[in-house]
């Protein structure tokens, strides 16, 4: 009787022991939810100079991935911010940019197919003027610019892999660089091109608990 009664505490602790491990490794290994974040102003176009040249603040916007909101800029010299756009240009919150952890890759693959930052990447920092961790350019990072028809078009297959001011991991996809979350057709009129671009529409992937999975 003693040794049953024995027996039965040894299998409960193992038992215990056993759901402890299954909880913590579940909750590591459960994957993240991206979510889509619309029209983010990206240093918009506040109006034409006599000269007909557009006119802007010439200010970043400047994004936390973690509270997913725009941080005000007077908080630029801080780590609140993980990510900031002007125009086309992303930068990180690292390197000449910021105090922060930060830095990016541009990986070249399907959103959701990139489940794990592969072991052999290299996330780079910013060092402006000469370069940036995400590049600029035409058909260098992010996005294409048609001549032609004056539009930007975010690159097929390109996934933006962050490294957050506080040194954790996220994934984003660009959607559009239009108001509204779509491209403009050729066809819109200069003065629409003009208005409404500059407005970025991405989904995000954010990994809180500092590991390189999705």
């Amino acid at each position: 009787m003693k040794k049953s009664i024995q027996n039965l505490a040894v299998g409960l602790i193992c038992s215990v022991s056993i759901l402890a491990c299954s909880k913590s490794d579940t909750s590591t290994l459960m994957p993240v939810t991206a979510v889509r974040v619309n029209d983010i102003p990206s240093d918009t176009i506040v109006g034409l100079s006599a000269q007909g040249a557009p006119l802007t603040n010439g200010k970043y916007t400047f994004y936390s991935i973690e509270k997913n909101a725009i941080v005000p800029n007077a908080d630029s010299a801080s780590t609140k911010w993980d990510i900031a756009f002007m125009s086309t240009r992303i930068i990180t919150n690292g390197g000449t940019s910021g105090i922060g952890q930060g830095g990016a890759f541009v990986f070249t693959g399907l959103f959701d197919a990139l489940t794990t930052i592969p072991a052999d990447s290299v996330f780079k920092t910013d060092n402006a003027p000469a370069s940036y961790a995400i590049p600029t350019g035409s058909g260098k990072g992010w996005y294409n610019y048609d001549g032609l028809t004056n539009l930007i078009t975010p690159l097929a297959g390109r996934v933006l892999v962050i490294r957050t001011a506080s040194g954790k991991y996220a994934k984003i996809e660009i959607i559009s660089y239009y108001k509204g979350g779509v491209t403009l057709p050729a066809t819109a009129s200069d003065m629409d091109k003009l208005t409404k671009q500059r407005y970025y529409t991405f989904r995000v992937a954010y990994q809180p608990n500092g590991t390189k999975t999705f």
